[in-house]
């Protein structure tokens, strides 16, 4: 679709034997305990809109039979880019959604929060444009697959 890849796929750990403790503890904290690994690829449309491939490994991915279920909840999550991460956070909160996470440092300079809209959708805060913060491998220090 004509995406620049901003990060190769990589493989990320969450489990208790992860080479990146700081980064498994930020993905539990986003994931649940119950996720073990997955893998993620970074992307960028000519106009900066920024797209993240998952590919959930532990626990596996489970296909439904019916792709067209309009009626549940149809995607993973948005994110938006605000440098105010806490206060965009707060105001998300306040207004009738929810916070599921605290701001969370990926790398200095380079946070992010998890909220909720009202209705349950998930929205991801970054801290600085798509492609700031994924650009040459981003703040994740994993390693290839």
């Amino acid at each position: 679709m004509g995406m620049t890849v901003l990060m190769e796929p990589v493989e990320i750990s969450a489990g208790e034997n992860a080479s990146d403790r700081h980064l498994a503890e930020i993905v539990r904290a986003v994931f649940g305990p119950r996720l073990g690994k997955f893998l993620i690829c970074h992307m960028s449309s000519a106009n900066g809109t920024g797209i993240e491939l998952f590919q959930f490994i532990e626990p596996e991915a489970v296909h439904r039979q019916d792709n067209f279920e309009y009626w549940k909840t149809g995607y993973f999550h948005v994110a938006v880019t605000d440098q105010d991460v806490e206060g965009l956070a707060s105001r998300i909160a306040s207004s009738g959604g929810k916070r599921r996470t605290d701001v969370l440092v990926l790398a200095p300079g380079r946070n992010i929060c998890f909220c909720e809209d009202p209705f349950g959708n998930v929205i991801e805060i970054y801290s600085n444009s798509y492609e700031q913060f994924w650009a040459n491998g981003g703040p994740l220090g994993a390693e290839k697959p």
